[in-house]
């Protein structure tokens, strides 16, 4: 884990839902973000563009739930307040926080959705130990979801760090819910995807290919995430890394970027290295977010009558 980040989830197991926090140190991170899905839900990432009059972000929330869990981020904004995290304007402190929604709810209870209750709770539960899988804002994720949701793959969270010249350190932790396949980039086999009646894989990219149309339930995916580094960063350069990243999604996602997904990534970078070659910076996340991509979804365990990899 990336020194200065903190990690917190809220699981919902009976209602197969939940949220994660990733926090940055106390004095923020310069942060970015590229929407790529046609299809997003977020709030906050307008703050985090190049251009703009901030700079630095103290928290990044992923969460299920649809458009309704973006009520967790005033959660994570009580719980810097009240320990004085933001910026200072003389009669409060300010935090800057941006988040982003899955759509998870037509695996468990579609009338609970994550809560800034809930948010506020995996603040306080927040550390540097590293949990995937079935968790947080991956409790309820699916993959493969051209059919039936009985057909589709459980998903999950997955995390992915690489270390680099300089002890500059690159880390992705995604959401996996992508309506597509996921495969592994090593040898391009499917991990995760829509099944068949008989549970063999049916192969996504060739069903579209063929000329088939998928079923309304399609509408409801999205791959979000959030690369950590402790490279020294600019905003503008910060964004540059937030859209290579996203290369990672397009490597273990098949079809990726779709009408039917809301992708999302975000940068967060602590300065606590030196800048590093960003080239090598967006490959590395690229490639961590791949990874973290195939790891969602070979750690998830089954929930909501959705069957896990294993």
């Amino acid at each position: 884990m990336i020194q200065g980040f903190r990690i917190g989830h809220y699981s919902d197991f009976e209602n197969v839902t939940g949220c994660t926090v990733i926090l940055a140190p106390a004095k923020g991170a310069i942060g970015g973000v590229d929407v790529r899905g046609p299809a997003p839900g977020t709030l906050g990432t307008e703050s985090l563009a190049t251009g703009r009059a901030i700079e630095r972000a103290h928290a990044i929330v992923l969460s299920g739930g649809s458009a309704f869990g973006l009520d967790t981020i005033a959660g994570v904004m009580r719980f810097l307040e009240e320990r004085e995290i933001g910026y200072d304007v003389g009669v409060a402190h300010v935090p800057i926080v941006a988040g982003a929604i899955l759509f998870d709810l037509t695996v468990g209870n579609p009338n609970v959705r994550p809560t800034a209750e809930n948010a506020y709770a995996a603040c306080l539960h927040a550390s540097d130990e590293i949990v995937e899988g079935s968790v947080g804002a991956g409790t309820g994720a699916t993959v493969g979801k051209l059919l039936d949701i009985e057909l589709a793959t459980k998903g999950g969270i997955g995390y992915s760090e690489r270390a680099l010249a300089d002890e500059i350190t690159v880390g992705a932790i995604v959401a996996v819910n992508a309506v597509g396949d996921v495969v592994d980039p090593a040898n391009g086999q499917i991990v995760g995807g829509t099944r068949n009646s008989d549970g063999s894989w049916l192969d996504s990219s060739a069903f579209l290919l063929g000329g088939n149309k998928p079923m309304p339930l399609a509408a409801n995916n999205t791959t979000i995430g959030v690369i950590m580094t402790n490279a020294t960063l600019s905003v503008e350069h910060a964004n540059l890394v937030a859209m290579m990243a996203h290369d990672g999604i397009a490597r273990a996602t098949r079809p990726s970027h779709t009408l039917f997904d809301g992708d999302t990534l975000f940068v967060l970078a602590t300065g606590a290295r030196g800048a590093g070659d960003l080239t090598m910076l967006g490959h590395a996340a690229a490639e961590c977010v791949a990874e973290a991509i195939v790891r969602g979804v070979k750690q998830a365990r089954s929930l909501g009558g959705i069957r896990a990899w294993t």
